[in-house]
């Protein structure tokens, strides 16, 4: 991926012909906590691409699933170009990241 730029990365997994200019790459990573603070003693990244007029519910619902915590409550925390989700009951923190196309 490096070097690349972000048509070219989104061109790698879109077909050809269904490629968006308002399309960005959204990376998420969870991980553990402890007391409170990411821990990152272990990591799960993902990645997708979705409509960048995408609601953040659509988003974090995607990242959850991604994650593994579909149906999970959670609290969502908004810092503009990042969200960081905190499942109620779990020590763990998924942190969204928002890179737009253009």
């Amino acid at each position: 991926m490096a070097g690349m730029t972000m048509k070219d990365w989104i061109r790698a997994y879109i077909p050809e012909g269904k490629i968006e200019d308002n399309m960005m790459k959204v990376s998420v990573t969870q991980t553990d906590t402890f007391g409170g603070e990411a821990n990152y003693s272990w990591a799960n990244r993902y990645e997708f691409i979705i409509h960048n007029t995408a609601s953040q519910r659509n988003i974090v619902r995607k990242a959850k699933a991604l994650a593994g915590m579909t149906g999970v409550k959670s609290d969502t925390y908004d810092y503009g170009e990042s969200l960081t989700i905190k499942p109620r009951g779990y020590n763990q923190v998924i942190f969204v990241d928002f890179e737009d196309s253009k």
